[in-house]
Parts: structure tokens; sequence; C-alpha cells
């Protein structure tokens, strides 16, 4: 493969949320007890060389930890003492958000994202009531038009304990190849599961996961009205009184709006 080729076929994923439905007895508790209403897995594609992007939040990163501003901030010195600091949207303060979403908005990527509602019926019916089935039913819709590039096909996610485990990864990549409409598979799939603080890369995904989470989680549209030329689409996967027509889909000229908070 070509450095181009490589580019091209490079991806980088996060979450959003968690993927838990149920309590002690089984009793649904969304939405309570710090359990999201839904989840999302996203993907980055950078249009711009992989190692010049990486140099650049690294010392994005450096120039936050030195800074004198934010030097008795207590998640910036947890992190420091556990290896260093690096961007985490759901820790870190405004202003530092406010650092990382204004390169953001300069860098050249693309971010595309699949927001699965938690709807208990539908999670036994569809899943099984397995929160790796589940799981892998999103990674599934994002995988499946990727399945027939030129040469192998990478994607680095970031690590999040049991959602990313090998199995759920490969039931995900078995589902995409059954939907994938030009049919099977000629591009060799590789997953690669690393940690944010050694792959500076995998801030980015979590950051646009971020922005679009608070707008289904809260009604919060700030974050992604500032990033939403970056998105290229966000798939409300489960929202099936809108199916018609594409209209759980979203983009640029198409927005999410506060309408879309599961409230």
């Amino acid at each position: 493969m070509t450095p181009a080729q490589i580019q091209e076929n490079h991806r980088f994923l996060d979450e959003a949320g968690d993927t838990t439905f149920y309590g002690k007895g089984k009793v649904p508790i969304i939405g309570q007890n710090g359990v999201s209403k839904c989840f999302m897995l996203g993907m980055v594609k950078f249009k711009a060389p992989l190692d010049e992007v990486r140099r650049q939040v690294v010392a994005l990163q450096k120039s936050v930890s030195e800074d004198r501003y934010f030097a008795s901030i207590p998640s910036i010195q947890k992190k420091e003492a556990e290896g260093g600091f690096f961007f985490h949207a759901t820790d870190d303060t405004p202003e530092v958000r406010k650092i990382f979403y204004d390169y953001l908005d300069r860098l050249n990527c693309s971010f595309e994202v699949y927001v699965g509602r938690k709807i208990p019926g539908l999670y036994e019916r569809k899943h099984n009531g397995k929160e790796a089935e589940f799981y892998a039913d999103l990674l599934a819709h994002l995988l499946k038009n990727k399945l027939n590039k030129e040469g192998d096909f990478k994607l680095t996610l970031a690590s999040r304990g049991k959602t990313t485990r090998n199995q759920n990864l490969e039931l995900a990549l078995s589902k995409a190849v059954e939907r994938n409409r030009k049919g099977g598979m000629t591009s060799q799939i590789k997953f690669d599961v690393q940690n944010p603080r050694t792959e500076p890369l995998l801030t980015v995904p979590d950051y646009f996961c971020w922005a679009v989470q608070r707008v289904f989680e809260r009604g919060e549209t700030r974050y992604y009205d500032f990033m939403r030329e970056r998105i290229s689409v966000v798939v409300d996967l489960y929202d099936i009184p809108n199916y018609p027509n594409y209209g759980n889909y979203y983009s640029p000229s198409k927005p999410l709006t506060a309408a879309n908070w599961l409230k």
C-alpha cells in the first residue's frame, strides 16, 4: 500500500454514553443514576497527514499542561500524576475545551456517528438483551460501507473496557459483512485498540462524540453547532418513526436541534 492508501484506509473511533439498560432485578434505569439515555459510536477520518496531526495535538496538550493558569485544576493534576495530560471532553474544563474545539475547527477531518437509543423492548428483540450485541450492531453500521476498500482497512479504537473486547469487534465485523450491499469483504479489516494517552489522535473522536452526546442527552446544541461542518452524518439508528426518506439522518445541511433531545 502507498502512504496515501494507508491514510485513506485508517479511521479513529470512540464512543459516548454507556450500554447499561438495567439495574438490580432487571429494572430499567435508563437516564437514571448516571446511566445514559443513548449510546453512540463515532469515527473520524483525517484528511491531513496523521503524523502531523499527532504532533499538533501533543504540542497543544503540552501547552495546556505547562500553562500556569491551569496548574491547580484537579482533572489536569490527576492526569499528570497518572502519566501525562491528554484531552478528554468529559473531564476537561470549559477553558480547555475551548482550546481544543478551536483547534478542531481548523483541522481538516470529517466525523460520522451512529446513535443507539436505549429502548428496552427493541433491545430484547433485536439484541437478545445483550450489551455486546447492542454495541456490535452500532459498530457494524459504521463498518458496512468500509469493507470494499483497496488494501487493508485499519480501525484504531479508544480502549473502553468490555465494549472493545476482541469478541465484540469480531461480532460487529461479521454483522457488517452480512449487511454490506456490495457483498462480502474485499478489505482486510484490522482492529487496533489503544489508550488516548498513547494515541493522541483518539482525543479527536472523543470531542466530536461529546458534542453530539450533549444534544441527545441534554438538548444542548452549542458544541455541535460549532463543529457541525465537520460532522458529515449523524444517524439516529433506532428512531424508527423517522425512517421514511432518511428522516433519522442528519448532516450540516439538515442539522440536529434541541428537538433531538431524548427527554
